[in-house]
């Protein structure tokens, strides 16, 4: 059931971050940070007390408390929202290039994803990186969660595989979903790049 009702609302805010990631910037990176932090507390945790992702209460309750908090910040402060963006997009790359090579330490996995998200993120911040980056990274991290949510609602993995090195060999042997997230990454860039100016920051599309 979790693996359901994850899938559902990783297909729903991915279409929004890939489609609308830059021209409704403000309202799409709160509900992505919203999306982040709940997986964030859920994962914090199953980390913790050694239980399934999302197989408790415990795990839900401190998923959705920090998700909100993270919706706010990302909602109120700019800076806080390009910083989220940027690091939860870049770790969401990090882990998804290491997975397409093949590599199947969790650690490995998870170091990768956490390094690509630190240096997007001060690349952000530090600068003033120019909207359209954001178009293409965002068309690229909804795509990423789109055809994550898809492979959660046909069964193809499980929400506790996340964890486990089972998601790289199952990718790996079903090309369609690369071919699914290629597609998706080269429409997300077409419609976002058609109501954007390509000269505008990041702060004025704010």
């Amino acid at each position: 059931m979790s693996s359901i009702l994850i899938g559902f609302i990783a297909i729903i805010i991915g279409i929004l971050f890939c489609f609308r990631g830059v021209v409704a910037m403000r309202v799409v990176i709160a509900i992505w940070g919203a999306f982040v932090g709940l997986n964030l507390g859920a994962g914090i945790v199953s980390a913790i007390t050694g239980d399934g992702y999302f197989s408790t209460a415990l795990g839900w309750i401190v998923g959705i408390a920090v998700g909100i908090l993270f919706a706010l910040l990302a909602y109120l402060y700019y800076a806080v929202a390009v910083t989220l963006a940027m690091a939860s997009i870049g770790f969401v790359l990090g882990t998804a290039l290491m997975a397409a090579l093949g590599v199947t330490w969790n650690w490995v996995i998870i170091l990768v994803g956490v390094v690509v998200g630190i240096l997007l993120a001060i690349a952000a911040i530090m600068l003033n990186l120019p909207a359209l980056l954001l178009v293409v990274l965002s068309a690229l991290g909804g795509s990423t969660a789109i055809v994550g949510g898809l492979m959660l609602l046909t069964s193809t993995i499980e929400v506790d595989d996340f964890s486990q090195a089972s998601v790289t060999s199952t990718i790996s042997h079903n090309w369609w979903w690369y071919a699914t997230y290629i597609v998706l990454v080269i429409a997300g860039i077409v419609v976002q790049a058609r109501v954007i100016g390509r000269s505008d920051d990041l702060q004025q599309q704010w």
